[in-house]
């Protein structure tokens, strides 16, 4: 039997390179700090349980901006949408205003939440794991709305690009 010839992981530009054939959905991980949003962009998410409802995102162990959201008593997820790829770098940015032309909203408890996304979580905090170069944060969902019909965005391949739904 033949199949396809494996290599050894040697360095982690080659297994980047492999990844990212896997299609990752995009989403905004925001809370508020006082009166002022906070966020970040994810493409490590996933679907966790259904009882308890939990999700995950994999967050650099490097960041700066997790911490400050962790301590937050409630975040909102926005899976962005088709277009929303300029949004996806300035929330990856350092250094920058990351929400200067975003609309948003937030909830009473904080959440704050992307306009024109395509589904949105609200979620607390509840287990955050080392894993690597990364941690797997697992989140607690308590609400969630979605747009069916609309396009998300998606990180393939280097690139941003958008899912035909139809």
């Amino acid at each position: 039997m033949s199949g396809p010839r494996l290599h050894p992981v040697a360095d982690p530009t080659g297994l980047r390179e492999v990844f990212g054939t896997v299609p990752a959905g995009v989403l905004a991980v925001c809370g508020l700090d006082g009166d002022v949003p906070a966020g970040m962009a994810a493409s490590s998410f996933t679907s966790v349980s259904l009882d308890p409802p939990l999700v995950s995102v994999c967050v650099q162990r490097t960041s700066t901006t997790w911490p400050v959201l962790a301590s937050m008593p409630r975040l909102g997820l926005s899976v962005l949408g088709a277009g929303q790829d300029e949004l996806c770098r300035r929330l990856s940015a350092r250094g920058v205003d990351r929400f200067a032309g975003v609309r948003w909203s937030s909830t009473g408890d904080g959440a704050v939440l992307v306009d024109d996304a395509v589904a949105w979580f609200e979620c607390t905090p509840h287990d955050d794991l080392p894993a690597g170069d990364h941690r797997i944060v697992l989140l607690r969902v308590l609400a969630t709305a979605t747009v069916p019909a609309a396009e998300p965005l998606v990180f393939h391949g280097g690139k941003y690009r958008s899912l035909s739904i139809g």
